[in-house]
C-alpha cells in the first residue's frame, strides 16, 4: 500500500531573501540547513546552532552580517524549525551534538567556526569538546551551561522537563493568541524587547502559528528541556563544565546583562573554564544577543577571528572585556566601548527559552 503522510500540512517555512533552505537525510534523521551565497569563493566555512523552541531563523540576522566573512549555515536541530523529529526520539544533549557531528562529518566542511546560543551553546560545546577536529573556533552567546542558582525567570522554562508539566500549560494557555505568546517569549528573550520591528514581530508570529499546529511542537520541546536538565545532573567527563575545560578551539563568549534565562554571573566562570577565551559583554541586551545587536557581535567576531587566525588555534590565556563589570542598564553605546576592549588580557572578570526568539 502507497505510504501515507501523517503529518498536517502546516504553512511553508519562511525562507529570507537571499537565503536557500535544504533538507539533508542522515542516519537516523532528517536536518534543514539554511544558508546564505558567500560573498565570494573560498571563505572559511561556519554552522549556527539555535537554542531551546528556537530555529536557524534565529541566526539569519547575524549570517547575513557575516556573508562577506564566513560561508555561512544555520541548522534546525531535531524536532525543532523545518527538521522533523529525530527516528529514536532522542532530544537529549548528546544527540542533539551527535546530529551536529554527523552533520559535518557528512557535508565534509569541517574544521568550521562554531556558534552556539542558549541549548545550541551546550550541544556546541559538546561537539567541541568531543571532536575538536570538527571546529575552529567556537562563538557562544548565552550558553546554557549548569548554574547552581537558577534565576527566577529561568524555573518556568525549567519546569518543562517535569512530566505532565507540558500538557497543563497547553489547556491553561488554550486561549492564547499568536500575538500573546510571541510578546511573552520576546519579553523573556530580548533586554529591550522595543528593538523588535513590526515586520520581525509579524514573521515571529506567522512562525508561532506553524508550529502550533505539528503534532510533535510540545513533545520536541519537552524531551529537549528535560535533556538539558539531565545534562546539568551530570558528573565526570560528560559534565558540561568539565567538558568546556577540554575544549581547545578558541572561543568567544557572548553574555548579555539583562538575560532572564542565563545569568550574566556565569560570565565569570565560563571565562576561567574556556582555556583560550574572550568575553562580549553587552549589558543591555538580553538573551539573545546575536539578534538583538547582530552588529556589535558580528563586529566581535571579526576581531576575534583576526585575532586567533593569527596566534593560531589553542594559544593563549583567557581574555576579558574591561566593560564586563558594568550594569544591565548601561548605555548601548557602553557596549559599543566594549567591543574595542573585548580581548584584553586581564586574567579576570566580571561577569532556555521556548518560543520563537530563544
Amino acid at each position: 500500500m502507497p505510504a501515507a503522510n501523517v503529518l498536517p500540512k502546516v504553512t511553508p517555512v519562511r525562507v529570507a531573501e537571499g537565503e536557500r533552505l535544504r533538507s539533508v537525510g542522515l542516519p537516523g534523521i532528517t536536518l534543514s540547513v539554511r544558508s546564505r551565497p558567500p560573498a565570494r569563493e573560498g571563505l572559511p566555512p561556519a554552522l549556527y546552532v539555535h537554542g531551546l523552541g528556537g530555529s536557524s531563523q534565529n541566526w539569519s540576522v547575524l549570517m547575513q552580517e557575516l556573508e562577506g566573512d564566513l560561508d555561512g549555515e544555520a541548522v534546525d536541530l531535531p524536532g525543532f524549525g523545518d527538521s522533523p523529529p529525530p527516528d529514536d526520539g532522542d532530544y537529549s544533549i548528546t544527540a542533539h551534538a551527535r546530529a551536529v557531528i554527523r552533520y559535518l562529518d557528512a557535508s565534509g566542511r569541517g574544521p568550521v567556526h562554531l556558534f552556539g546560543n542558549s541549548l545550541g551553546g551546550a550541544v556546541s560545546t559538546r561537539v567541541a569538546a568531543v571532536r575538536p577536529d570538527l571546529v575552529r573556533t567556537l562563538t557562544l552567546v548565552s550558553p546554557a551551561l549548569p548554574e547552581i542558582r537558577v534565576q527566577r525567570s529561568a524555573v518556568p522554562t525549567a519546569l518543562l522537563a517535569v512530566p505532565g508539566v507540558a500538557a497543563l500549560f497547553t489547556r491553561l494557555s488554550r486561549d492564547w493568541t499568536a500575538e500573546q505568546r510571541v510578546s511573552g517569549v520576546m519579553a523573556l528573550c530580548y533586554g529591550d524587547p522595543s528593538r523588535v520591528s513590526p515586520e520581525g514581530f509579524r514573521h515571529a508570529v506567522e512562525e508561532m502559528e506553524r508550529r502550533q499546529q505539528l503534532p510533535y511542537f510540545w513533545d520536541a520541546m519537552t524531551r529537549s528541556a528535560r535533556g538539558l536538565v539531565n545534562a546539568y545532573t551530570l558528573g565526570g567527563q560528560h559534565a558540561l563544565w568539565r567538558q568546556a575545560e577540554r575544549v581547545l578551539a578558541p572561543t568567544l563568549l557572548v553574555y548579555g546583562g539583562r538575560d532572564q534565562l542565563v545569568g550574566y554571573r556565569m560570565a565569570r566562570k565560563a571565562v576561567r573554564s574556556f582555556r583560550d577565551s574572550r568575553l562580549l559583554s553587552l549589558p543591555d541586551a538580553g538573551h539573545v544577543a546575536m539578534m538583538e545587536y547582530p552588529e556589535t557581535v558580528s563586529r566581535a567576531f571579526r576581531e576575534f577571528s583576526a585575532e586567533t587566525s593569527g596566534a593560531g588555534a589553542g594559544t593563549g590565556g583567557a581574555g576579558v572585556s574591561g566593560g564586563a563589570s558594568a550594569g544591565a542598564g548601561a548605555a548601548v553605546s557602553e557596549a559599543e566601548r566594549v567591543v574595542g576592549s573585548s580581548f584584553a588580557g586581564a586574567s579576570d572578570g566580571a561577569a532556555e527559552a521556548a518560543g520563537a526568539g530563544s
